[in-house]
């Protein structure tokens, strides 16, 4: 039986556990009953700590990335963030419909990875968790950290971002009006739609976001098109 709660002006409502968190159901009274729809208000975790996680100094706080078992990223990040070590787990939202009801879940950009950044005390938490399969070295820090510090500032921004497959070599763009003012990148086409995207290179992952075509332009800083040196922001 469903836990319930009274409220003075709201009423009876339900909630129900799904997956260790609280979904509250939202009741509206109709002439042959009470129909039960579900409100999407499952909060994302935290998905970063500290706050100034990329203010952090790389000399003191180099990046490096754990490799976990499948689907227990946020069971890492929830043991750094526990440990107040530094760390950046991207998550996107994602809706499904299922028998008349949407589910929201926020899952990880990509998948089996968790960025840390630290020296051998945030290593030791993070290999404690139980559920790291590596640790990985990070040979370009400038790169990452301007890669990471632009996918966060796209999620900051709201922008709809999409995982994309990691791209061979396109052309390399600079966004010339808009929020995304001065973000560099490389286009693809996909369904008729342009999208920026924002390259991992490490990992071989991409992050994408929609634009209007015509707000971009050749990067002609690039020597190589769509190098993953021209993925950057001037921000």
């Amino acid at each position: 039986m469903l836990p319930e709660e009274t409220h003075a002006n709201s009423g009876r409502r339900r909630v129900s556990l799904h997956f260790g968190e609280i979904i509250p159901f939202a009741t509206k009274p109709a002439s042959s009953g009470l129909y039960t729809w579900l409100v999407p208000l499952l909060r994302p975790e935290t998905d970063h700590y500290p706050p100034d996680l990329f203010r952090l100094a790389l000399t003191d706080f180099p990046w490096f990335v754990a490799h976990t078992n499948s689907r227990t990223e946020k069971v890492l990040a929830r043991c750094l963030d526990a440990s107040r070590m530094p760390f950046y787990l991207p998550l996107g939202e994602r809706r499904t419909r299922r028998s008349g009801r949407t589910f929201v879940s926020y899952l990880p950009f990509f998948p089996g990875y968790v960025f840390l950044r630290g020296g051998p005390e945030c290593r030791a938490a993070a290999m404690r968790s139980g559920v790291v399969v590596r640790l990985l070295d990070v040979s370009d820090q400038d790169l990452l950290d301007r890669e990471l510090a632009q996918i966060r500032a796209l999620q900051v921004s709201g922008a709809p971002l999409v995982v994309h497959p990691y791209l061979s070599p396109g052309n390399a763009v600079r966004i010339r009006e808009g929020p995304f003012r001065d973000y560099f990148g490389v286009v693809v086409r996909e369904k008729g739609a342009t999208r920026l995207v924002v390259s991992v290179s490490m990992l071989r992952r991409s992050v994408a976001v929609e634009l209007e075509r015509d707000v971009v332009e050749i990067d002609r800083r690039s020597s190589r098109p769509g190098s993953p040196a021209s993925v950057s922001s001037t921000r």
